[in-house]
């Protein structure tokens, strides 16, 4: 069982830095496996779009992401994560059935979020509209004005924020240690709370390495403006890297977790402050 955080002291900054080191230095492990797994996971999001099947799958986004959790310990512990690993918390009863309730409380609280933060415009509330949008449609971006894209744009992070943060410990919590959906919710806002320093420097050097990722991305992007096989490949590989980008954020999701509540005995790395084993 998890060690209860509130027994160690606070973080240091530099600990942040630890956790996307050690989360690079997994994702090296078994990237292959790993992308794979990434990969499904958004052709399985990829069916949002139908309906009740979609929202079903939203709701199970919290049992997705344990499975890549669940990936990123296997990988870990010196073994290598199997596709089937994504699916697991989907069916491991007691947890599932807690998992999907965070899904939809997650999902209840971004539609909350995102309709404050659009109150009051008329055009970002048109629900064809919004439709519209969401299937990819330029022209019906295009008629919205540029107070309506801000807001869009606001609403669409908030909701990531709030629902990001509410998850972050939550999920493995329920999946690793086994804890129902209230107590994981507040141990694991307790926890960044209390090691706030080192998530403050995490999203720092996140924001740092997503800028070598946007600046490849945009340039693949423009030579991808053509046709033909060259076209195919590039968009292939933005898509490994902004897939690759995602499961950093997994692994230091996952590190971060291993440091501050432990997972048990474990045949890979231990401590994300000591590097040396990680990078030999």
């Amino acid at each position: 069982m998890p060690r209860n955080q509130t027994d160690k002291p606070a973080l240091p900054f530099s600990r942040g830095i630890a956790w996307l080191v050690q989360s690079m230095t997994l994702l090296r492990m078994q990237s292959g496996r790993l992308i794979l797994i990434a990969i499904f996971m958004q052709l399985i999001l990829g069916l949002t779009q139908v309906p009740v099947v979609g929202l079903l799958i939203m709701f199970s986004v919290p049992a997705l992401s344990a499975g890549v959790l669940e990936a990123f310990d296997v990988t870990g512990r010196g073994a290598t994560p199997r596709l089937n690993l994504l699916f697991r918390p989907l069916t491991s009863g007691t947890h599932s059935g807690r998992l999907f309730l965070m899904g939809a409380l997650i999902f209840a609280i971004g539609v909350l979020s995102i309709s404050l933060v659009l109150s009051g415009n008329e055009a970002m509330l048109d629900p064809e509209l919004v439709s519209r949008i969401e299937q990819g449609d330029v022209d019906a971006i295009a008629q919205l004005d540029q107070e309506a894209i801000g807001k869009m744009v606001l609403a669409f992070l908030v909701g990531i924020s709030i629902s990001g943060t509410l998850s972050y410990f939550t999920i493995p919590l329920i999946w690793f240690g086994d804890r129902k959906v209230g107590r994981a919710l507040v141990e694991g806002l307790r926890a960044m709370v209390t090691h706030w320093r080192p998530f403050i420097m995490l999203a720092l050097s996140l924001f740092a390495t997503l800028i070598p990722v946007v600046v490849v991305s945009g340039f693949l992007f423009g030579l991808a403006s053509g046709k033909g096989a060259l076209s195919v490949i590039v968009m292939a590989v933005i898509m490994i890297l902004v897939l690759a980008f995602q499961m950093v954020l997994f692994g230091t999701q996952y590190c971060a977790y291993r440091d501050i509540f432990g997972l048990g005995d474990s045949t890979g790395p231990q401590e994300p402050g000591d590097d040396s084993q990680l990078l030999a």
